[in-house]
């Protein structure tokens, strides 16, 4: 039987995520829908009926929670965190969309959405964290975005995240103090290193509680994260420089890694030269756009198949967007809204079991040197 969270764990889980206060008036639980371009499949539906159950329950218990709440339906941005159309509509009753055609009812802005609600949960099947961490900082609401979520990560919605959160300040404090990152990876018998230039950045946290408004992010989650730095500053080039390896498939694909930007691609296989087409026609994508490092892998929780919570297992490093995180390279990098995309790749045996993480170690200003990872795990305490 499908795992599924009661009423009273929904309503438990929102005042845990956002501690709603007497300004806070307005909720509302955002759908994307398939169309003719992006097909329908059954994980994006089982998210949709999740969706419209969620508001069932909350909004039979607003009382309790203390906030009005409402479904938004709206056509999906065909890519992960791609910009969101201008408008979508707010269920009234009746039967629920399964496609973008089927939408009825007056048409409702997203500037209306975000002006009128001061919380949003976004379980979609495409990415939204990106466009609503940009608009969260605009208009002042807070989000929680669930992209790909599934029944398999209810377990990681009951998790205690004062201690999630607690290891995830800690990793965010040693990304602070660092200066760079040096990762060793090993596939087969070749070893590939990477310089991470952390120079001139801050890191995020993420613990999967958002309290305060202007702030969107990952639920479940549980990870530091920074990007590394990209070169803006004149006469400051980035130093990220080295190899990158990535499992897809059966194949490992090399990054040949120049100031922050995979510019070529090194192995030989049929995922090699998929990739190195890729970076060809879209060299944004190749934007090295993230380091981050997950702590659930150490609460017993299983990859998924959706990055929302796998990326949370452990080390990470994504490719393309970045400005969502403090970055330089967004929508206006890419050569249609189409392109835009943040991909992260995860680290952990189940998942690219063809690439080990050897050592990872921080680089600290003036040069000192801390051993972060060794085998794929931390040998720093987070506790």
């Amino acid at each position: 039987m499908t795992e599924k969270l009661t009423g009273s764990e929904l309503v438990a889980l929102v005042k845990r995520v956002f501690e709603p206060g007497d300004k806070d008036k307005k909720m509302a639980i955002l759908v994307d829908l398939p169309d003719e371009v992006a097909k329908d499949t059954g994980s994006w539906r089982f998210r949709r009926e999740a969706a419209a159950q969620w508001a069932d329950m909350l909004k039979e218990r607003s009382g309790e929670l203390g906030l009005e709440v409402e479904l938004f339906y709206y056509r999906n941005a065909h890519t992960n965190n791609g910009d969101l159309p201008e408008a979508g509509v707010f269920y009234r009753g009746g039967g629920h969309p399964a496609a973008a055609g089927q939408m009825g009812g007056e048409a409702a802005s997203f500037e209306r959405l975000f002006e009128t609600h001061q919380i949003l949960i976004a379980p979609t099947q495409f990415s939204a964290t990106a466009p609503l961490k940009m608009a969260a900082r605009r208009w002042s609401f807070r989000a929680a975005t669930m992209p790909g979520f599934s029944a398999a990560m209810i377990p990681a919605l009951r998790l205690d995240y004062s201690v999630i959160g607690a290891r995830v300040d800690k990793l965010k404090a040693i990304l602070d103090a660092a200066a760079g990152c040096d990762i060793v990876f090993r596939t087969g018998g070749a070893e590939h290193r990477v310089h991470l230039d952390l120079r001139h950045r801050t890191a995020h946290a993420s613990g999967g509680v958002f309290p305060r408004a202007g702030v969107a992010g990952n639920l479940p989650s549980g990870e530091a994260y920074i990007v590394p730095y990209e070169g803006e500053v004149e006469g400051d080039a980035s130093r990220t420089t080295g190899e990158i390896p990535v499992q897809l498939g059966d194949d490992v694909v090399v990054y040949r890694v120049e100031k922050n930007k995979a510019v070529g691609v090194v192995s030989d296989n049929p995922a090699s030269k998929l990739e190195r087409e890729k970076l060809a026609k879209e060299p944004a994508y190749g934007n090295v756009a993230e380091l981050g490092l997950g702590v659930l892998g150490d609460f017993g929780l299983e990859p998924t198949g959706e990055i929302l919570l796998d990326e949370k297992l452990g080390l990470h490093i994504a490719f393309g967007r970045s400005e969502h995180f403090g970055g330089q390279v967004g929508p206006k990098d890419f050569s249609s809204p189409e392109q835009v995309i943040h991909i992260d790749r995860v680290y952990i045996p189940k998942l690219q079991p063809a690439v080990e993480v050897v050592e990872a170690d921080i680089i600290l200003e003036g040069g000192g040197r801390e051993p972060l990872m060794r085998a794929g795990q931390y040998v720093i305490s987070l506790d």
